[in-house]
């Protein structure tokens, strides 16, 4: 793992830095702060960093690493009207469709105080001060591709996503260019709050490769597991159409029966979902995403159970990005004959994974009752059924 530097001096409020990546809030909307995140380092690869969770899940970056990354930026923030344009504003759009942070010249209204906030959807926040004055000292490196989808103003949104995605950007690239109103049709174009921009882009991706994997051939039962910093996803996957459920809960529920635990769900059986996951709200789509993506590599289709317990080494919240790098770290523990083999060993292989909890471990068993995907499993006719030897 790359050695993580920690701030030894403060910030002034007048420096030159490099603009990473912006941040639109949600209170007041729609008249909201918006602002644009930065820090003073003069490598474009040393800023990228701060704000690149592929890499930080590559290289297995723990908890305290990231938030070291985190407190060493700053939020240079302003108020704006989501559909009204100002200079800040411009600026923060322009740097926004850059491939590599870009140069900037930062006039805040006093020296930025150290401090970090959490977040369950959104990357931990380091110090803020309101901006007073910025500007580009530089021209940014903006892709041929992002220029393109971001001038054409009869585009939709959803598909300027797509067409990017399959170009190769990242889901937290593309949920930047939302945020700051650089996709869709002009008169439907304005600021989304980073949290919302967030879900709605591995919302949109999602649904996306629903489309794309539709006409593989069927998965073979199979069990999937990955992990990362407390996070453990058990995926099981079914042959048939698409349909996916996810249970969370924590894996040591001490006090609680592990016959009747505690956890949280949301489910789309065969169709696509059409409301928000209430429950377990932006892991939901974020681990859909992972696991379209693992399907459409396999160039396979079908459906997945996937039960997340979370460990005490999951100690503060980071964002939602850690549970879309998390179930992308799933690796292949094998497959079976039928259902109930995959159910059988799936319990099994977490009780063994889970061992120190002993008593305290919620029971996949109850799960497997309480789940909706397994019970239409159970009631669907396939097309071999109607075909006997």
């Amino acid at each position: 793992m790359d050695k993580i530097k920690i701030r030894t001096k403060q910030l002034s409020e007048n420096y030159y830095g490099k603009a990473i990546t912006p941040f639109i809030g949600r209170f007041g909307y729609p008249n909201v702060n918006a602002g644009i995140i930065n820090n003073d380092v003069e490598s474009s690869e040393e800023a990228k960093l701060h704000d690149d969770p592929k890499t930080w899940a590559k290289n297995n970056y723990d908890i305290k690493s990231i938030v070291t990354l985190r407190t060493n930026v700053v939020n240079s923030r302003f108020k704006a009207d989501v559909r009204l344009r100002n200079k800040f504003l411009d600026i923060t759009k322009e740097v926004t469709q850059a491939s590599t942070p870009a140069d900037i010249e930062v006039n805040l209204d006093r020296e930025p105080q150290f401090d970090i906030k959490f977040f369950n959807v959104i990357q931990p926040m380091g110090p803020s001060a309101r901006l007073k004055k910025i500007e580009i000292t530089s021209n940014p490196k903006i892709h041929g591709q992002v220029d393109k989808v971001v001038s054409d103003i009869d585009f939709k949104a959803s598909d300027a996503l797509s067409q990017l995605y399959d170009k190769g950007f990242d889901e937290n690239f593309l949920s930047r260019l939302l945020s700051v109103g650089n996709l869709g049709v002009k008169v439907q174009r304005k600021l989304v709050p980073t949290r919302w921009s967030i879900t709605a882009t591995d919302d949109t991706l999602g649904k996306h490769l629903i489309e794309e994997i539709q006409d593989f051939p069927e998965i073979n039962y199979s069990l999937y597991y990955g992990h990362y910093l407390g996070n453990h996803y058990f995926i099981l996957f079914f042959p048939g159409v698409w349909s996916y459920e996810l249970f969370e809960m924590h894996a040591n529920q001490y006090g609680s029966n592990p016959n009747n635990p505690e956890f949280m769900q949301d489910f789309e059986i065969v169709f696509k979902r059409k409301t928000y996951a209430e429950n377990t709200v932006g892991g939901y789509y974020s681990v859909r995403l992972a696991i379209l993506e693992k399907l459409k590599e396999l160039r396979k289709r079908g459906s997945a159970l996937v039960l997340r317990y979370i460990d005490e080494n999951y100690n503060v919240s980071l964002g939602v990005w850690v549970t879309r790098e998390a179930a992308r770290k799933m690796e292949k523990i094998s497959e079976f004959t039928d259902k109930t083999e995959l159910l059988s060993f799936t319990k099994k292989f977490i009780q063994d994974k889970f061992v120190q909890y002993k008593s305290t471990l919620p029971n996949p068993e109850f799960f497997y009752s309480s789940s909706e995907l397994l019970k239409e499993i159970k009631t669907q006719k396939r097309l071999s059924d109607f075909y006997q030897k």
